[in-house]
């Protein structure tokens, strides 16, 4: 079963297949996506990889959680389902609902 990773922190330069390389040192990489501004095509400056083992996926992360990746440190962490990050959307105060 394959486990998707977290990365942020990413330089704006770094390509998918830069971070794919890099993580393919701690076993096989199912994917690697950086994501990138819907307008701009800019990096947004974290993306999420997927390596096709449990075991794979701890290793990468104890190894690679705050190193020093392209000129910046960078976090990783075992992703979050959305539903579990909470909610996102921005406090607008008390709701008058009558």
């Amino acid at each position: 079963m394959s486990k998707k990773i977290f990365v942020g922190g990413i330089a704006f330069k770094t390509t998918d297949d830069q971070l794919r390389d890099l993580f393919a040192q701690y076993g096989t990489v199912v994917s690697a996506t950086i994501l990138k501004d819907r307008e701009t095509g800019r990096s947004r400056g974290f993306g999420f990889v997927e390596m096709e083992s449990d075991a794979d996926a701890q290793s990468a992360i104890s190894a690679l959680n705050g190193t020093d990746f392209d000129g910046r440190r960078i976090n990783v962490n075992e992703a979050r389902e959305m539903s579990d990050r909470g909610d996102r959307r921005p406090s607008r105060g008390p709701r008058n609902d009558f």
